[in-house]
């Protein structure tokens, strides 16, 4: 019998358990453990951030499906990593801390045949000086709760706006330098134009997109050339088109460092100290790893094995110049080197590298985003990493017959703009690889052009919401399930 600890219960951890389940027998034990109590649905944050949905449309309790599927569920949070046991535990184990009811504040420890950590990001607001969600008049959609709250404002603010016939700003874009997830702030600032405009206020507010990209559209990917409709442009040219469309302002390389009452203070890559006012803002944070600590069988320290920020895996972690990156860096497997009984799917990978180009302030400041792993590639890794596992307890020795790197997966992004039927508009834009391959393609920016395209219309709205229940109804593992694809 083998014994599989899954860390963490969002895209990546909850993927894994479902197919570690689905596809091994009874006699393996599948264990999840998460300090959260209910998986969501983190792509429909953006809804409930305007208030199109209820926090309830995209949660549910996890404790219930894992007892009905044979899951093991424990509502915990990992502390630390013993990946040779300890002197009283000779297995691998990790030390976890329950955070809820009768046993919050215990710490156990879980033994592993094998581990996977999908613990995702820490959300870092505290890396950034008084950017913190409900205070100083900033909020969050990174969870569904920061959406709810956020909604909350927004809409005190249309009503403060309707009733005193005041003007106001709105600021949406990046917290934090080197923050990532700009896909999900440039969704907010579309649904809150939509919502602007549903109310009749739109004329009276300034709504202005501040980011730490050098141009629009970069989304942490380095931008894409791609094909819409019968023609060729970038992505800058087709988010600046939406902008102008709607008439949103933008402020690029900024690297937002102190929120002060509804003022942003940040410097430019010119090395320029300025400031933004707003009455409402939404600014995605910097993502790190939890800082966790790693030991070995005679208690020693050897948290450089396994994590540097995120967690090491079979990536390239040589520090080598820019113009000498490559797809080949990125990993493939997902397994740690030095302990192969160890994966780190989705978010909680480190990264060898940004996808975008790197650039620093004249100042020396580093403002450009760090690489997305959200949503398609957490997903993506999550499964095969489960595959490579079930394969390994089957055979009886490690396989890792499954691949996937980034530098060869695709990704598919759904900006909404509204919600229901008949009132939206969605912004597509497919790119294929995640990270552009410059040997493979040399004259399309690294991608392949036939794979990489961009549409805007009501039709992709509507793919948006048909995702959604998709998803919640792929996450519930209901009937036929794993026929809908990551």
């Amino acid at each position: 019998m083998s014994k599989i600890v899954i860390l963490g219960a969002g895209i990546s951890g909850h993927t894994a358990a479902s197919h570690l389940r689905r596809k091994l027998g009874k006699e393996h034990e599948v264990l999840v453990v998460s300090p959260n109590r209910n998986y969501q649905w983190v792509p429909s944050n953006i809804w409930v951030g305007i208030g199109r949905m209820k926090p309830e449309s995209v949660i549910f309790p996890l404790e219930p499906l894992y007892k009905k599927k044979n899951i093991g569920y424990k509502q915990a949070k990992v502390v630390s990593f013993y990946p040779e046991g300890d002197s009283t535990v000779r297995q691998p184990f990790v030390m976890v801390e329950y955070v809820f009811g009768e046993k919050a504040g215990i710490q156990e420890k879980v033994t592993y045949d094998f581990l996977i950590n999908a613990t995702g990001p820490k959300l870092a607001f505290d890396l950034t000086e008084g950017l913190h969600p409900g205070s100083n008049k900033t909020y969050s959609v990174c969870t569904y709760d920061h959406a709810s709250h956020a909604s909350s404002a927004l809409h005190q603010l249309i009503n403060n706006i309707k009733t005193q016939n005041k003007k106001a700003k709105i600021l949406i874009g990046t917290g934090h330098p080197k923050a990532t997830c700009q896909g999900a702030a440039f969704e907010y600032i579309l649904n809150v134009e939509k919502e602007l405009v549903k109310f009749g206020v739109r004329d009276q507010v300034e709504l202005t997109w501040i980011s730490n990209e050098n141009e629009l559209g970069d989304f942490g990917m380095d931008g894409m050339l791609m094909t819409y409709g019968n023609q060729t442009m970038k992505s800058s040219e087709m988010v600046e088109m939406v902008f102008v469309d709607r008439g949103i302002k933008w402020i690029l390389g900024a690297g937002v460092n102190k929120i002060e009452e509804g003022i942003a203070h940040y410097e430019n890559l010119d090395g320029e100290y300025l400031s933004e006012t707003f009455d409402f803002a939404m600014l995605i944070p910097s993502f790190s790893g939890h800082g966790f600590k790693a030991f070995d069988k005679e208690n020693k320290d050897i948290t450089d094995k396994l994590f540097r920020g995120f967690m090491i895996v079979d990536a390239d972690y040589t520090s080598k110049p820019y113009e000498e990156w490559t797809v080949q860096d990125w990993p493939e497997t997902y397994q740690n080197p030095s302990y192969t009984n160890i994966f780190a799917p989705g978010i909680a990978f480190a990264p060898p590298h940004t996808i975008s180009k790197p650039r620093k302030s004249k100042n020396g400041t580093e403002i450009f985003p760090s690489p997305p792993r959200t949503g398609m590639p957490s997903g993506i890794t999550a499964k095969l990493v489960a595959d490579n596992i079930i394969d390994s307890i089957k055979i009886g020795q490690t396989s890792l017959h499954h691949k996937g790197s980034m530098g060869n997966m695709g990704a598919a992004c759904i900006a909404s703009a509204g919600y229901g039927m008949t009132q939206g508009s969605g912004i597509s834009i497919t790119t294929y690889p995640i990270v552009p391959d410059y040997n493979k393609y040399p004259e399309t920016q690294g991608r392949d052009i036939s794979k990489t395209f961009g549409d805007i219309g009501l039709a992709g709205h509507w793919l948006k919401l048909t995702l959604h229940y998709a998803f919640i109804y792929k996450a519930k593992m209901l009937p036929f399930w794993w026929l809908i694809p990551e």
